[in-house]
């Protein structure tokens, strides 16, 4: 498919298309969803942009790929044949997850989101990924979605938060604790 003209005036009156032609406001649960993910997608774009780590960097442009294949299964009815998020790239979530692990501390309290320009926009990313899970629950009450696009947005997550650690591991940037004392 090949988009030549950005602007259709189609959503002038406050709708939009589906995937499959259904016409829904652009404030439906639906369209809130993608958007969600449409949002994670460009920070992910951000984060990118001030990572050196061409390692990282590669699977988060994998994952952003990955995204646009959530963002159409979440913008497609289910009778509508397109490729949907499956167990196969929710499985290659868990085993990059694994992989960083390997390299980290085990947690053993809370750690403040923060680091490098990069980790930190990671963590930021998985508060995004976390809204997006929200956004994909309630749209799940009301209509009927892949189920895998959930797992693989709650898999998201948790790897995002895994990959700020790594960053900023690797950048030697020291993670700070939580204090819940309210000392300094």
């Amino acid at each position: 498919m090949r988009i030549t003209k950005v602007y259709t005036k189609t959503g002038d009156a406050g709708e939009t298309s589906l995937v499959g032609g259904t016409r829904v406001s652009k404030a439906s649960l639906r369209v809130s969803a993608f958007g969600d993910v449409d949002e994670l997608n460009s920070l992910l774009g951000v984060a990118r942009a001030f990572l050196s780590d061409q390692e990282l960097d590669a699977e988060l442009g994998r994952i952003q790929n990955e995204l646009f294949i959530l963002g159409a299964d979440l913008a497609s009815p289910m009778e509508v044949p397109l490729r949907r998020v499956d167990e196969t790239l929710v499985h290659d979530l868990e085993q990059l997850i694994d992989r960083l692990l390997e390299e980290l501390e085990p947690l053993r309290e809370f750690i403040l989101p923060s680091g490098s320009q990069a980790g930190a926009m990671l963590h930021l990313a998985r508060t995004i990924a976390r809204r997006a899970e929200r956004s994909v629950v309630l749209l799940a009450e009301e209509e009927q979605i892949n189920s895998q696009a959930l797992i693989y947005l709650n898999r998201l997550s948790d790897y995002l938060f895994v990959a700020a650690r790594a960053v900023n591991r690797r950048a030697g940037v020291t993670e700070h604790l939580a204090n819940f004392s309210g000392r300094k």
